[in-house]
């Protein structure tokens, strides 16, 4: 099936062009709201079939098609994140968001409103400690806390994607904020990061567990997705001496396999390549010179962004 806003491209009608370029927004939102590209993709393509199912005068007397598009769009991610709960306790092992490979830029093209100073960045909010986070709130605290703290939308705006009132999204944002602030640990410089990674990179490969150990937070917690779909730990390592020995021993269970660089959710991250096919992204959260988070998604069907990523 096409994409609806390919008919942007149509030259008798360019007032389109100005429909279509919100395309790139509605995806960087929907993704924030609902921690899957794909799925995020899925919810972009509706919003679009919704407004071309309009009626020619239904679409004039629309004042702002944008924040027509985004009501549409974020009505659709509260609905899909209400229904994601139920497949989330079917889902084999445990459930990490969707891994974005290379360098992502998304903007909301709206200026920092003047509250509050704790605001996250766009950058920070793509992040996989960030959305792992992020996952632990309501349907409703999520939509209310992405669009009004990350994008800049005001109350008034949020209640009409909510359905509730500015008030009531007001008090959602702000039991988010609480949440989210209780578990944030500020992460390192980027350089720093990068540093540790490759550090990281180096003693997995060596098979070197005291070296591992050395670049490991005590706490250090390591997650996989496999969805049941391929093989992954169901359960996480907690521990510095328990993930370095599971990370050994994966090494040595290994063969043919290409450990790589690579900019993960905007942050240093590693892919794993067979063959030339990405089988698993690792993404990490360092704080205090240690590595305190390893996310490893292997799901397949998360991979799909990264078959033609070779940079």
């Amino acid at each position: 099936m096409n994409d609806p806003s390919e008919q942007a491209h149509d030259p008798l009608d360019p007032g389109l062009k100005a429909i279509v370029s919100e395309r790139r927004q509605l995806i960087g939102l929907a993704y924030r709201l609902v921690g899957s590209l794909s799925e995020a993709e899925d919810v972009v393509q509706e919003t679009y079939t919704r407004w071309y199912a309009l009626s020619p005068a239904q679409r004039a007397a629309i004042d702002s098609p944008g924040a027509w598009l985004t009501t549409v769009a974020g009505r659709i991610c509260l609905d899909l994140l209400g229904s994601a709960r139920a497949r989330r306790e079917r889902y084999v092992g445990e459930w990490l968001p969707e891994p974005l490979p290379g360098q992502v830029a998304w903007t909301s093209g709206r200026p920092p409103a003047a509250d509050p100073a704790d605001r996250v960045t766009l950058d920070e909010s793509i992040n996989m400690a960030f959305l792992v986070v992020l996952e632990s709130l309501t349907p409703a605290e999520r939509v209310a806390f992405v669009l009004h703290d990350v994008f800049r939308y005001p109350f008034a705006e949020v209640a009409e994607i909510v359905g509730r009132s500015p008030a009531a999204c007001r008090q959602l944002a702000s039991s988010a904020r609480r949440r989210i602030s209780a578990t944030r640990v500020s992460p390192a410089p980027i350089a720093r990061q990068a540093g540790l990674v490759k550090e990281f990179k180096k003693a997995w490969e060596a098979k070197d567990i005291e070296a591992l150990i050395g670049l490991l937070d005590p706490d250090v917690k390591a997650v996989g997705d496999g969805g049941g779909l391929v093989s992954a730990a169901l359960h996480p390592f907690e521990g510095r001496e328990q993930v370095a020995s599971y990370l050994v021993e994966l090494a040595h269970k290994a063969s043919g396999l290409e450990l790589l660089e690579r900019t993960v959710n905007g942050w240093p991250g590693l892919v794993l390549r067979q063959a030339g096919l990405t089988v698993a992204v690792f993404a990490f959260h360092v704080a205090e010179d240690r590595i305190r988070h390893i996310w490893g998604v292997r799901n397949p069907e998360k991979l799909r962004p990264w078959t033609d990523v070779t940079r």
